[in-house]
């Protein structure tokens, strides 16, 4: 990798490196028999930089050598020359970009009501910008993988931790120019995800799949953790330039918000982070005029990619910002002014559009407020900051409107497989992949639930492309709802099968009907799918169901900050989260407090540079 951008790749020179004990091969742009790129959604991507250095961190080459230590002895003695490249500007801030319109397409726009108007009827006027920083995923497990090529017409298999198994077979075919039933990914568990193994990881394996390919040799890649963290990048950094009208009482008649994000040297995700980040601009309140912008940012960092939350959080912030600032200048509670500007109609609409009910997020809001004993806290903290002079305590109480699923309604589909042994036990593969969010766990329960047979008789192996072909990521707050109703669907083709014999011989136990099954010759294979709602936005006239449908919360925290040393701590927290009749609470609960204690170091500790 390299350290620094904007030059032309004049030579590269491996010779010494080969030379060295235990070095296998040396691979390039030159070596990949396929395409040096990944793809997607048409923005291509370099495996290897090829004549032009675009960003801090990009890839050049790799060594491949018996172990670890000896390639990272070896890949220094790799010699580089470049020619320095005169670019328009430098540079890897919003800001900078900004100044030098370097910009992404598509720019994308959301709109309701008459702005213009809404601004000359407000009592006054708010101009402000917001700045939020990006967010290392840091998962426990840094990206890797194992490919391993097979004896026969070029198959391969790849054992990897993707959260997307079918984009990395598909990227990995193009690279070795092979078709995908020749390449099978099997995906085990990751330690740990949050959006960061939905990309990247699928060019590391085409890199290590052209090594394999090149050297017939397994390959193991694992980065260490700098490696990781310096090539993969994070959480998009987002700047929010606001205008808002407002009444006195805190009402918002209008606002108009201009979104930058920091997408890095290529698009990657970050079209589709800002889409999400406008469409959660409005989070959980009624604006009658609202209007966003979002632009991304071309700058000279590896592109940043999806991130728990997938840019709602950043359009969430910027909104709640706004409502701070408002109840502020307005010299009233925050809480007041955000209940006065929610929704709470019966039947609402969003700014895109979508009809909703937001009669949960109501009520989680109102719960909120009465089991955290908000009212009785304010006072109890106005009373602590009168007598302590050096340590201050805050309170603050925010709804949540968050969608699901994803805005790409193709994306919204998954299969799962069902079989049965004679003896009795079950075997499921489905096309989501475990991460610590139990996803398994809960297809196992549903299967016992329909099938009628302990959790203890179901297993699922792995995923793997080879089982179930072309499944969606797990992401987007979905794979329980696509992956269960998969599940579902492929145990209850079972049972219908099985019916006229559960009927015939209900003194049967489980095995002696399977056994009976097979005598008959009855299937005890069974393909699941669950298709999803067609979700899309037509962007051009701002509307459009955007998402399957949304979900609520509510959250309120107490915290202390020592004013001389800027230390803080979170004193309480209480969080209200509607989701809906949970399979399994004591998994759903982690996921909140997870979520939580990850966002209070995106908000408070955490910080690249």
């Amino acid at each position: 990798t390299l350290s620094q951008p904007c030059l032309h790749i004049s030579s590269i020179d491996a010779s010494v490196a080969l030379a060295m004990s235990g070095v296998i091969t040396f691979i390039s742009a030159k070596d990949v028999p396929g395409q040096n790129r990944r793809l997607w959604f048409n923005n291509p991507e370099e495996l290897f930089a090829e004549e032009e250095v675009i960003c801090v961190g990009q890839i050049i080459g790799a060594i491949v050598a018996e172990t670890r230590e000896q390639a990272k002895r070896a890949a220094e003695q790799v010699a580089i020359t470049y020619q320095d490249i005169q670019p328009a500007f430098f540079t890897i801030e919003v800001f900078e970009a900004i100044e030098h319109q370097s910009f992404f397409d598509p720019k994308r726009k959301l709109e309701r009501g008459n702005v213009e108007e809404g601004f000359k009827k407000a009592d006054h006027i708010l101009e402000d910008e917001l700045y939020m920083g990006g967010q290392e995923h840091f998962y426990m497990e840094t990206q890797g993988l194992i490919a391993i090529p097979k004896a026969e017409a070029g198959e391969m298999e790849l054992y990897v931790a993707s959260q997307h198994a079918a984009y990395t077979q598909e990227v990995v075919g193009i690279t070795l120019g092979i078709d995908s039933n020749k390449i099978t990914c099997h995906v085990k568990r990751l330690g740990g995800g949050f959006g960061g193994k939905v990309m990247k990881i699928a060019s590391l394996s085409a890199i290590a799949a052209t090594a394999t390919y090149k050297t017939g040799r397994a390959v193991r890649c694992v980065l260490e953790r700098g490696d990781d963290m310096l090539i993969t990048s994070g959480r998009s950094p987002f700047l929010g330039k606001y205008k808002v009208g407002y009444m006195n009482d805190g009402t918002i008649l209008a606002a108009d918000i201009t979104y930058y994000s920091n997408g890095g040297c290529t698009l990657d995700e970050s079209s589709f982070i800002m889409e999400k980040a406008l469409l959660h601009m409005d989070n959980g309140y009624k604006i009658p005029n609202l209007r966003g912008h979002g632009l991304v940012c071309k700058t000279n960092l590896p592109s940043y990619t999806a991130f728990r939350g997938f840019g709602g959080p950043q359009g969430l912030t910027i909104i709640e910002g706004v409502l701070h600032e408002v109840a502020t200048r307005c010299g009233l509670p925050a809480h007041q002014v955000r209940d006065i500007n929610m929704y709470k109609d019966e039947k609402c609409y969003t700014h895109h559009k979508q009809l909703f009910s937001p009669r949960d997020m109501v009520q989680c809001w109102n719960e909120c407020l009465e089991k955290s004993d908000y009212t009785h806290r304010c006072l109890s903290i106005e009373q602590f900051n009168a007598h302590n002079h050096w340590k201050k305590r805050g309170i603050s109480i925010v709804p949540l409107k968050f969608g699901i699923g994803f805005s790409k309604g193709f994306y919204n589909q998954v299969a799962a497989l069902v079989n049965i042994y004679k003896d009795g036990s079950v075997l499921i593969s489905h096309g989501g992949t475990e991460m610590g969010q139990g996803i398994n766990t809960k297809a196992i329960q549903i299967a016992s639930r329909i099938l009628k047979v302990p959790m203890s008789s179901i297993h699922i192996k792995e995923t793997c492309t080879g089982n179930v072909p072309n499944a969606a990521p797990s992401a987007a707050s979905f794979g329980t709802d696509a992956v269960g109703m998969a599940v579902k669907n492929g145990c209850e083709k079972l049972m219908r099968s099985l019916e006229p014999l559960i009927k015939k011989h209900p003194q049967y136990t489980w095995q002696q009907l399977v056994v009976e099954a097979y005598c008959q010759k009855i299937s005890l294979s069974a393909t699941g799918f669950f298709m999803g709602p067609h979700t899309s936005l037509d962007w051009e006239k701002s509307e459009g169901n955007a998402y399957y449908y949304f979900t609520f919360g509510a959250c309120c925290s107490e915290v202390e900050i020592d004013c001389l040393t800027g230390d803080h701590e979170n004193i309480r927290t209480d969080i209200v989260m509607d989701v809906g009749r949970s399979i399994n609470p004591a998994l759903d609960v982690g996921q909140v407090e997870g979520g939580f204690v990850q966002g209070i170091g995106l908000y408070t500790i955490e910080e690249l540079q």
